[in-house]
């Protein structure tokens, strides 16, 4: 078993930007651009900015660049593209194909893989478990968690899970890569069997004096909140989470299970020079760090839900937006703070074999983004997709 590469992965990208079928399922011969040779489907737009907004106005968001951005799809770097922009001012867009195959029109409503967007999920759990006095922030994994880490790590606060300062090594993975996981994507890890690889490594350093982003601060964390609850994770997120917030269209895999369940696009990456269907995946390796599935009005309904404090209370809200005082660090519990032209954003990407997916918003909720990608790199760096979709949604 492998440990994943140690990246921010699409982070990176939004930074630079803001400042199959079943087995048999065939793949797709490399198109010289542009990569698709059937007719796109026409993009399925609607805006509804604040009066007297308009395409040329400099109030509410940029139209006209957020039009051009899924103008064309599906392309070599994406198959379909759905976002959502809000605040002062909306704007909904729709472009792609549900299916390269039929070249049936991308679905607004349709369900993807969130990956890394779990975190936000797992972190206000760990943090409403907080406010009930039931999880002190300041108490250590090997309080909670008797014999999950040796000797030879100091202890370890829930706090510094929840802020990626635990000084953990990632775990154990079935490829660093797309194309490594692939031929391992029906296999299962367990999460204890990721944390075990973690430790059998040793600490990497001592926690609170860096921050390095991973999925096992969260791993450790999803099993923190089956100890405490005596509950599946899964459950939890839906008794405290999706159910209160309305979110019907959010849920998680029941067991190994590698299917998208309900209307959903299809994920496609590069493998080898050809376009391969991957949507179908067993992600219980990924567990309370990235095993989510939503739509992206679920997943706005969170973001603006927990920005009012309608998800966490004050004071525990107040650790998502606290970045700890360690060099480098930009997040905070879930969080991660960006910052453009002076204008602060807090947000979190995520990314899945055919899928990537971004919420932000700044703090007052002026202005907020969620989409989700077809994209044919989602693991890679996400800068090229951060800055095409992300950037036209913060640039005014």
């Amino acid at each position: 078993m492998r440990r994943p590469a140690r990246s921010a992965l699409l982070a990176t990208g939004l930074v630079a930007a803001l400042a199959a079928g079943p087995l048999a399922a065939p793949a797709f011969a490399t198109p010289a651009p542009p990569a698709f040779t059937h007719t796109p489907a026409p993009a399925a737009t609607s805006a509804t900015p604040a009066p007297p907004a308009s395409a040329t106005s400099t109030a509410g968001p940029d139209t006209e660049a957020l039009s051009a951005a899924i103008a064309g799809l599906p392309d070599h770097d994406a198959t379909a593209a759905l976002l959502r922009v809000g605040g002062d001012g909306t704007w909904r867009g729709t472009a792609g194909v549900r299916d390269v195959r039929t070249g049936a029109p991308a679905l607004e409503n349709a369900r993807f893989r969130a990956g890394s967007v779990t975190k936000v999920v797992t972190a206000a759990i760990v943090l409403q478990l907080a406010a009930e006095g039931r999880i002190d922030l300041d108490g250590t994994v090997q309080h909670y968690m008797p014999g999950l880490l040796t000797e030879d790590f100091a202890p370890i606060t829930v706090r510094q899970l929840l802020n990626y300062t635990s000084g953990l090594r990632p775990g154990a993975s079935l490829g660093d890569t797309v194309e490594e996981g692939y031929a391992h994507r029906f296999e299962t890890l367990t999460p204890r069997q990721v944390v075990a690889a973690s430790v059998a490594e040793g600490p990497e350093y001592t926690p609170g004096t860096r921050q390095t982003y991973g999925n096992i601060h969260y791993t450790v964390l999803g099993m923190l909140i089956e100890k405490v609850t005596g509950d599946s994770y899964a459950h939890q997120a839906a008794v405290r989470i999706f159910r209160p917030l309305g979110m019907r269209h959010s849920s998680f895999p029941l067991g190994a299970d590698p299917r998208i369940h309900g209307p959903h696009n299809r994920g496609y990456d590069w493998i080898d020079g050809r376009l391969v269907d991957v949507t179908d995946w067993n992600m219980t390796d990924r567990f309370a760090a990235g095993d989510l599935i939503s739509t992206t009005a679920d997943l706005e309904r969170l973001l603006v839900e927990l920005f009012r404090g309608r998800v966490v209370p004050e004071p525990q809200l107040r650790e998502m937006f606290t970045v700890p005082d360690v060099p480098g660090a930009s997040y905070g519990a879930g969080l991660e703070r960006f910052e453009l032209d002076g204008k602060v954003i807090w947000g979190k990407t995520g990314s899945r074999p055919g899928y990537a997916t971004v919420i932000a918003a700044t703090r007052d909720l002026s202005r907020t983004l969620v989409y989700s990608v077809g994209a044919t790199d989602a693991k890679g760096d996400g800068q090229a997709v951060a800055q095409r979709f992300g950037f036209p949604a913060f640039n005014r």
